[in-house]
């Protein structure tokens, strides 16, 4: 396996663990804020379909076909949340869609090949594939984890994949709970 394949492949799987967090929730649980800056899963569906567009299509001179209008949007944050008019399918085959059309950029690119990144600050907006590729799985990652703890929030099932989805007895996460919480009040 190339290295390319590899990184593909975490990125693949931080993509995968994002999407299923969505699986048998309502349309309320996947666009409900539930932390004080609004954080939502679909939310973070949204706004990473953005990151895959932009990212691996104009920055590589592959601008993805039929661009959203938030995306130049001047609603604050549009990308971080579903309107009414939007569907939850709609916001899902988005995403399905970029992740296709990155996946294209990475099948036919080399990792030195060469893009720019125009909002980034000068020094370093000139950029190899090989560094989106590393920058997406931390973007991917670090919200996939943003969806663990929404998730949680929602129903209490946790897990990083869909085959590892664990719901725990509500009485043990309750003790462990307080016993977390009995260590840090030592600190007060």
């Amino acid at each position: 396996m190339s290295e390319k394949d590899i990184l593909h492949r975490y990125l693949d799987e931080a993509r995968e663990a994002l999407r299923w967090k969505l699986d048998g929730l309502s349309e309320y649980d996947v666009r409900r804020p539930l932390t004080p800056h609004g954080t939502n899963l679909l939310g973070l569906v949204k706004h990473l379909s953005g990151c895959e567009m932009g990212y691996f299509g104009a920055v590589f001179g592959r601008p993805f076909p039929d661009p959203p209008a938030w995306l130049s949007s001047d609603v604050p944050d549009a990308d971080m949340w579903a309107t009414p008019d939007e569907s939850r399918e709609g916001i899902v085959d988005l995403y399905r869609r970029a992740c296709a059309h990155a996946d294209e950029t990475i099948r036919t690119r080399d990792l030195d090949a060469v893009g720019e990144v125009p909002p980034w600050p000068p020094e370093r907006r000139r950029v190899t594939l090989h560094q989106i590729l590393v920058h997406m799985i931390a973007e991917t990652s670090r919200h996939a984890g943003h969806a663990d703890i929404v998730r949680e929030l929602v129903d209490g099932s946790t897990g990083r994949l869909p085959g590892e989805r664990q719901t725990a007895d509500p009485a043990y996460w309750s003790r462990l709970h307080r016993c977390i919480e009995d260590s840090a009040r030592r600190f007060r």
